[in-house]
């Protein structure tokens, strides 16, 4: 029976025969295979009898060359491993030239990698990096399954903006050197195939509101597009969102569930992934050592990871923040990058960075922002001049949840969408949830690839996706 190398090397039955096919990761003294087949970071050693080996079949055995083996599982006698194979038989299945393969068993640039997206997962780093976001895919539908969640598949097709944002992708089957205008001048999106304007959806959570509204407790867990042209290491035009929606649940208990859900999935992935763990681990701890003093995380992965777990999150109003934040040392003494002067300020990554590492030590969650720099669906305090969003701030990596209770009432949420400038035609089944049979709910998103970011160590967001879509760039 065919084996993993994974299964293998945690196995004690010695001597027993074994079949294995994977990928030769190094081949040294015409002896040694290290093979790998992707189960897990480590290699097995495979040890064949080169004496009585044709040349021929030694010469083909080369980097990332695909192999099967049939052997007798050992006890090693070298250093470094506990079990390897001593080889009976070997076949090639698939020949791979070292002069044209571009990953060689060297250290690569993450851009170079990024032009071989589709050969750098057989590294260290990447297969480490993508088996945990497969892992933390598992543990996101095993949260929500076990908390009671049904999973609603939001259309990626749609004619609203969620987020007012308007960097969307357009969707249009018509000819694009003979468009139809309208007797405005306008393109006539009649003649289109939706008969109307459509984009790819940028959040499933409005559509996302009108099933929690029936079935109570759901989330979406889907692909979402944005047209930013921005080449930072924290964007990508497509990228998955983690949307909860739920009914009759207020901003407390959003924050309480945004709390909970990021720490299981977390504990989930400390407990299931060891060996890549410890991997990324010390890759991070190399990566932070050759930054400047100042730059430096002052904790490795492992100990950010722990920290996140470990700790009770710190809930602290906007308000509060910005005092914090505009009396603090870095901003007076002008070392922000982005000085804070009085409240309604947008917070940037520095002044988040700062509150959760430096301030007060601990995750944080900020709530009850200036309604001017928030979402229009978001619920008005009675102040009249807040809402009640919340964020979300981790180390290294500042707002990684942003959530909100919803505006319920019918009134006020008309009144927010005419002062945007938001037609309520065009979301009229939006605000046919606050005429019949509207409750205070609640949600929040969060960006899979920000805590794919954060749970592995990886500083570009680039490299935590399969196939990054960014500016300029769909390659694959």
């Amino acid at each position: 029976m065919q084996k993993s190398v994974a299964e293998l090397l945690q196995s004690d039955q010695f001597l027993q025969e074994v079949q294995l096919k994977g990928w030769v990761r190094t081949f040294r003294a015409n002896r040694f295979i290290a093979l790998n087949d992707g189960s897990t970071i480590k290699n097995i050693q495979c040890v064949i009898d080169f004496e009585n080996t044709d040349d021929t079949l030694l010469k083909r055995i080369t980097t990332s060359a695909a192999i099967s083996i049939s052997g007798t599982l050992v006890e090693s006698q070298g250093k470094g491993q506990r079990v390897e194979i001593n080889v009976n038989r070997i076949e090639i299945l698939g020949d791979s030239n070292p002069e044209e393969y571009p990953i060689q068993p060297k250290k690569h640039s993450f851009e170079f990698l990024r032009e071989n997206a589709h050969l750098r997962v057989r590294t260290n780093t990447f297969s480490a990096v993508m088996r945990l976001r497969s892992t933390l895919s598992f543990a996101v539908h095993k949260y929500f399954t076990e908390n009671g969640f049904y999973n609603f598949h939001a259309p990626i097709i749609t004619g609203s903006d969620a987020e007012g944002a308007g960097e969307m992708f357009q969707v249009s089957t018509l000819d694009s050197n003979n468009i139809p205008k309208n007797e405005d001048g306008k393109v006539d999106y009649s003649k289109d195939f939706f008969a109307k304007e459509t984009n790819l959806t940028v959040s499933g959570q409005l559509e996302a509101e009108t099933y929690a509204m029936s079935l109570g407790k759901v989330y979406t867990f889907g692909p979402t597009f944005r047209a930013e042209n921005s080449n930072t290491t924290r964007h990508l035009a497509e990228f998955w969102m983690i949307e909860p929606e739920v009914a009759f649940m207020d901003l407390d208990g959003n924050m309480d569930l945004a709390e909970d859900f990021i720490k299981y999935v977390i504990k989930y992935v400390l407990d299931h992934c060891k060996d890549d763990l410890e991997f990324l681990n010390e890759r991070f701890v190399k990566e932070e050592s050759t930054k400047p003093q100042l730059q430096r995380s002052e904790m490795s992965l492992l100990e950010k990871l722990n920290f996140v777990v470990d700790n009770q999150f710190k809930r602290v109003s906007y308000t509060e923040a910005i005092d914090i934040l505009r009396n603090c040392k870095p901003n007076k003494k002008k070392k922000f990058q982005y000085i804070i002067n009085e409240w309604g300020a947008d917070l940037q990554s520095e002044h988040e960075r700062f509150l959760v590492e430096k301030h007060f030590k601990c995750p944080v969650i900020l709530f009850d922002y200036p309604a001017t720099i928030k979402a229009f669906y978001m619920r008005l305090n009675d102040d009249g001049k807040t809402v009640r969003a919340m964020d979300v701030l981790f180390p290294g990596i500042g707002e990684i949840v942003g959530g909100a209770q919803r505006e319920e009432r019918f009134d006020v949420l008309v009144e927010k969408m005419k002062a945007l400038d938001i037609d309520e035609k065009e979301l009229w089944w939006y605000l046919d949830l606050r005429k019949f049979g509207t409750a205070v709910h609640s949600g929040f998103g969060l960006g899979f690839e920000r805590l794919v970011q954060f749970a592995t160590g990886m500083s570009n967001i680039r490299d935590v996706i399969p196939f990054p879509r960014t500016p300029q760039n769909a390659e694959f």
